[in-house]
């Protein structure tokens, strides 16, 4: 069964950081999407079985860095330099291997993990 627990949310002022974490029980690719309130599932970054690639939304590059430690099954994205529009809940999702859809497309994750809220304020 595949188990994805996040962690790591909570609240910031605008321009801090936070650091969100998501252990998986074996190793995927994966990806991070957010829901704000009233607002649709949206794609934020991505990161290769290997680690060799990653993919970011244009409203978050430069801010925001997807990693992982394939050691521990864990990724992880380190958000710097907040918005109150990056207010969401996250969710960090697994790729099957060698599945066709986008990286940015949720249709690609078959697997989801519980959503972490982050608010940051302004």
């Amino acid at each position: 069964q595949v188990q994805l627990v996040e962690s790591g949310g909570g609240l910031v002022q605008a321009g801090g950081s936070l650091r969100l974490s998501c252990a998986a029980s074996r190793r995927y690719a994966m990806g991070w999407f957010r829901q704000a309130p009233g607002k649709e599932l949206a794609f934020v970054a991505a990161i290769t079985w290997t680690g060799s690639s990653t993919y970011y939304a244009d409203s978050v590059k430069g801010r925001f860095t997807i990693s992982r430690d394939n050691a521990k099954n864990t990724v992880y994205l380190q958000m710097n330099s907040l918005k109150p529009e990056d207010t969401a809940v996250y969710y960090c999702a697994a790729r099957i291997l060698g599945g066709s859809s986008p990286y940015t497309s949720s249709q690609g994750y078959p697997y989801w993990g519980q959503g972490t809220q982050v608010t940051v304020s302004s």
